[in-house]
């Protein structure tokens, strides 16, 4: 088991290693990163020479690039946003707890539909369960998020006025602060809860075809006890990758929900940042979300290991 973690956590750094390394390579493409950090207007030769030298410039490539490491992985500084004058990682502390709120949220609401609704429909395939279910699968892949976003708002807060259209709900309490919630979660969770849907109904119905169930049956076990112990439990990995994955998208940031209902997150952040040219808030938020998917894989791998000892082992 050690070195399975240890194998693991060597392949999350490197993995964090080689996107700081194409994140330099990208910010190098479009030439001097200087066009971009003074795209004011006039600037005077010893404004120029003075940014040279604080970005390291005036030297090689292979240095340039370790300076670069050294500042985004060890300090986290990757300068002061353009747009705003606020130091980059303090921006993304600021818009990051509004993103992990809707985010833990939205995949709550996957978690709440999508496994159970998966797991009837392989249990009564062929039934009016198994056709609702798909059903709701072909909806929820089907409707692009701002349509049913913006669907959402007319419905439930223009004519129904019974759901706030959009924001955090700043200073509410409550049912009143869950309220603002309900749309932006349902939006951004639509779509992932009918895909873990799919992925746990194929994943059932192939284990519940398997032999060992079967033989689970032969022996007199209850419905219960196949379906929760025997089949869900060894369905569980595919659906846990895609699980793993979507909570970490979710709390990165989406940006097309976020705009919709006016939700300042880390996505809206990123969209406000390359509207603007604001390189320092971009190259901040593709490190954040660099390390959470690394950091939401890592711990998949481990996850994986204790559910199925032959990964532990191998």
């Amino acid at each position: 088991m050690r070195t399975f973690i240890l194998r693991r956590i060597i392949f999350m750094i490197l993995s964090i290693v080689a996107a700081t390394l194409i994140v330099f390579i990208l910010s190098r493409l479009q030439g001097d990163p200087r066009y971009l950090m003074l795209n004011t207007g006039y600037t005077t030769p010893e404004i120029w020479e003075e940014w040279g030298r604080k970005m390291h410039l005036d030297k090689p490539l292979v240095i340039q690039y370790f300076y670069f490491m050294y500042d985004g992985l060890i300090k986290w500084d990757f300068g002061v946003s353009l747009k705003t004058s606020i130091p980059s990682m303090e921006m993304v502390r600021a818009f990051a707890p509004a993103s992990m709120q809707l985010g833990l949220s939205a995949f709550l609401f996957v978690l709440l539909t999508g496994i159970p609704i998966g797991i009837l429909s392989a249990v009564k395939r062929g039934s009016i369960w198994d056709a609702v279910g798909r059903t709701f699968a072909v909806f929820g892949q089907a409707l692009p998020p701002f349509w049913l976003g913006i669907m959402l708002i007319l419905i439930f807060s223009v004519n129904l006025d019974i759901l706030p259209s959009g924001t955090r709900g700043e200073g509410t309490t409550g049912w009143t602060k869950i309220s603002y919630f309900i749309m932006p979660a349902v939006t951004l969770g639509w779509l992932a809860s009918a895909g873990l849907m799919r992925l746990v109904r194929s994943s059932m119905l192939e284990v519940l075809d398997s032999e060992f169930v079967k033989l689970a049956r032969a022996k007199g076990a209850s419905s219960r006890t196949i379906i929760w112990k025997h089949a869900f439990r060894n369905a569980l990995i595919p659906p846990l990758t895609f699980a793993a994955l979507i909570v970490a998208g979710f709390i990165a940031g989406t940006v097309v929900t976020e705009t919709v209902f006016a939700w300042p997150g880390l996505g809206f952040m990123t969209f406000q940042a390359i509207i603007n040219n604001d390189f320092p808030v971009m190259m901040a938020a593709v490190m954040v979300f660099t390390v959470i998917y690394v950091l939401t894989v890592f711990i998949v791998d481990i996850l994986y290991a204790f559910i199925d000892p032959r990964i532990r082992h191998s």
